[in-house]
């Protein structure tokens, strides 16, 4: 019931689908330095607190389950965002409770950038930058991407490769799904 709907169920049935991802675990951590920090502060102070300030003890129990609750939201965040990408377009989906679905024509595609600090490097994410024509789109900007230059080079090939290739290499995996499907009923 509350759950999204899967990245998949947005696509058409020309298309195919050629990434399925989500953003690097890495965005995470500055949530979780977060709620580390302000959880020790609570037990720190609850615990150097006389026992006659139960009243203040109580506050800041509540105040460490909200901070819990809070980042339990920011992971559930994190593990229904997907971003898909297709023959024909980006697809990003996001939202616990309320789905929002992002969508970018790969034809709008005009150029494309990668950056890669040096926490990246380290760490296996980076920083997409598409640029489309003359606009500004919903998905612009892709933070903590994971394996960021295997990315770049899908998309590379998507939007500026040989079509014609394209085209038999996805006629030749729709085979192999074929006939790999063929044998598992017989």
């Amino acid at each position: 019931m509350f759950a999204p709907r899967d990245p998949d169920e947005y696509l058409l049935d020309t298309e195919r689908r050629v990434i399925r991802i989500r953003r690097h675990w890495a965005v995470l951590l500055w949530d979780t330095f977060e709620a580390v920090a302000l959880l020790a502060i609570c037990v720190l102070v609850s615990y150097l607190l006389p026992p006659a300030a139960w009243v203040i003890q109580n506050i800041l129990w509540y105040a460490a389950l909200l901070v819990i609750l809070r980042f339990a939201y920011v992971v559930m965040e994190w593990w229904v965002e997907r971003l898909v990408v297709t023959d024909k377009r980006f697809v990003m989906t996001t939202g616990v409770y309320t789905t929002k679905v992002l969508m970018m024509p790969i034809t709008k595609v005009t150029d494309l950038t990668y950056e890669r600090s040096a926490w990246g490097r380290m760490m296996g994410y980076g920083t997409m930058v598409v640029e489309s024509a003359g606009q500004i789109q919903a998905l612009n900007r892709i933070d903590y991407l994971p394996k960021p230059e295997e990315f770049y080079d899908t998309i590379s090939e998507l939007v500026f490769g040989d079509k014609q290739k394209q085209a038999e290499r996805f006629s030749m995996i729709k085979a192999q799904r074929a006939a790999r499907g063929k044998k598992k009923v017989g």
